[in-house]
């Protein structure tokens, strides 16, 4: 027999979308205590027979109604101050999504609330007020991950989908990075860059998007060999 004591394993999950504008989180209102009322990050603990992947992926079906895949989260760390949870020692795996642009419009309006949350709902990132437990810091950490990914892999511009303006693009930038951006710097930048490739309207299959950014707003996709070509931003 293990005769020391053991603490529970939780995983805990930061999913994030953009509106064109804003760059969203999803939260869930906790149904009971600790922080009953409190907006969390959706999560849970682990059952003996899962890994944290499946753990994850389970907890934000449940809690959010939100069905994703393996490969559409990815491990941010493990959290494991002593007192991070108030009732017990409890260890948290932290994952994070970057959902493609195409399938948070497609989704965005339908996550609910389930199991022990009262409430699912989209967040501006910019003002997400104090959550329960730690997960301000995990917030943060997912943050910090997905700007280290804008130079190395191309999730985070998932976010944007296959077609956007340079307005979209820019305000994608400055949430990750979290500062102001000259506009006009900016749009040289990529441009000079040889990243982005500009999109005929007729090639853009939401054309109803399309049209509500405005008839003189430049859509555009990444190049074929932007991937290699961010590495040096």
């Amino acid at each position: 027999m293990y005769g020391y004591p053991r603490p529970a394993v939780a995983t805990d999950c930061v999913v994030f979308g953009f509106d064109g504008k804003n760059l969203k989180v999803l939260l869930i209102e906790r149904g009971r205590e600790p922080y009953i009322g409190k907006w969390a990050l959706p999560g849970g603990f682990m059952r003996m027979e899962e890994t944290a992947d499946a753990c994850t992926l389970r907890e934000l079906k449940e809690e959010t109604s939100l069905e994703l895949k393996e490969r559409e989260v990815e491990q941010v760390g493990a959290f494991t101050a002593v007192r991070r949870h108030p009732g017990k020692r409890v260890i948290s795996i932290a994952y994070y999504a970057a959902l493609a642009r195409e399938k948070y419009n497609m989704i965005k309006d339908g996550v609910h609330g389930g199991d022990d949350a009262v409430r699912a709902d989209w967040f501006n990132v910019k003002e997400v007020g104090e959550l329960a437990f730690d997960h301000n810091e995990i917030l943060l950490c997912a943050m910090e991950r997905l700007k280290e990914n804008l130079h190395t892999k191309p999730d985070s511009f998932s976010l944007l989908g296959d077609s956007f303006t340079m307005s979209e693009l820019h305000s994608l930038y400055e949430a990750i990075v979290g500062k102001e951006l000259d506009k006009r710097n900016f749009s040289k930048k990529m441009l000079s860059a040889h990243l982005l490739e500009e999109v005929e309207v007729n090639e853009v299959v939401e054309r109803t998007v399309a049209a509500k950014r405005g008839p003189k707003g430049k859509m555009y996709k990444f190049s074929k060999e932007s991937e290699e070509s961010r590495e040096n931003w």
